[in-house]
């Protein structure tokens, strides 16, 4: 029986164990699995120490993690089209049937193979060309989550934007709005590393909102704006909250002009109180932005195209066989931007 070493949850930690490779059937592939991106939700797994619960009443059950791998086929079902062995794939995690790649489902996108179901070009996998490294690759998932929220956005290129957060969800946001013809993108964030990473990606400014008055320097860089009430406000059209803090929403009710529009693209950490008479007073518009319904592989040409850019938001490049200090990176506040597990 071949085996292969699987990333199962644990609580505040990784359990790395040892299980049967997995086997494709005709409709499947099999993919070894050379890098694999750490998400927020992977570290929030180990917070809670595993994932689907046994009942109602039981305990949380371990699970497999990583959703965001790159990897290559190494294994193709007889009637499989579209695909052969030594292509190189992104995954769709949310088009298995046996439940999302490492986040609950049956399979983990960090075990050394992965077994695509039923796979299909477009749907479940797409191919991207071997100059891209895989490291780079296995940003697609992330970053068509971050695309998403740029589309849910409508930002046109005569918009000024704020993104509040400049993890790599934030920092794909602002290279998606550039690229998108956006002149004028802000980033803000309390880490000064993370603030230059935002600069080196083609953010026109930012902003540390732990030395710096958030709104006195959007009305500087943004210029003025008013409320439905003629009240001063800053002229920012588009804030996007990719930090999940509540003084952000706070933050952008105070500053909001007339018809401004905040994105929600990150988990709330914690609820917030809002207040509902300042949105109203700016007739501020809430949009929310969950996953990426259709963003999954249209991001990949881009990614692909602009390797060296998108490479900028990776920090950490960790070996498999050091997978535990990887996710303890991940895990404490500050570490790290992206970690990225490299595997031989």
């Amino acid at each position: 029986m071949a085996t292969m070493k699987s990333v199962l949850t644990a609580k505040d930690k990784v359990d790395v164990v040892e299980v049967e490779r997995p086997a494709p059937g005709p409709k499947d592939a099999l993919v070894k699995i050379r890098a694999c991106g750490i998400c927020g939700t992977d570290t929030f797994f180990l917070h809670i120490g595993g994932g689907m619960p046994q009942g109602p009443t039981g305990p949380l059950q371990p699970i497999p993690l990583g959703h965001e791998p790159a990897g290559e086929v190494v294994e193709v079902g007889a009637e499989v089209s579209g695909l052969q062995v030594g292509d190189r794939v992104v995954v769709n995690p949310q088009a298995a049937p046996t439940g999302i790649i490492g986040c609950g489902g049956a399979l983990g996108g960090m075990d050394e193979y992965l077994l695509i179901e039923n796979a299909e070009v477009g749907t479940s996998v797409a191919v991207f060309p071997d100059d891209v490294p895989f490291d780079v690759a296995s940003l697609n998932e992330p970053m068509a989550v971050a695309r998403h929220c740029v589309n849910r956005s409508g930002a046109k290129p005569s918009d000024k934007v704020v993104v509040f957060g400049a993890g790599p969800i934030g920092l794909g946001a602002a290279i998606w709005l550039k690229l998108r013809g956006v002149e004028n993108v802000v980033v803000v964030d309390i880490i000064p590393e993370r603030l230059e990473t935002a600069l080196a990606v083609g953010a026109d400014a930012v902003i540390d909102s732990a030395q710096e008055n958030v709104t006195e320097r959007l009305a500087e860089l943004h210029g003025p704006g008013a409320n439905a009430l003629g009240q001063p406000r800053v002229g920012t059209d588009i804030y996007i909250d990719a930090a999940g803090a509540p003084a952000v929403f706070q933050t952008v009710v105070d500053s909001a002009k007339w018809h401004a529009k905040l994105v929600m693209v990150a988990v709330q950490k914690k609820g917030a109180d809002i207040d509902l008479g300042g949105m109203l007073r700016s007739e501020l518009t809430l949009i929310a932005s969950q996953g990426y319904p259709t963003e999954i592989f249209e991001v990949t040409p881009e990614l692909v195209e602009h390797k060296e850019r998108f490479a900028k938001l990776i920090s950490h490049r960790v070996p498999f066989s050091e997978v535990g200090r990887a996710f303890e990176l991940a895990l404490t506040p500050g570490a790290a931007e992206k970690v990225v597990v490299t595997f031989d």
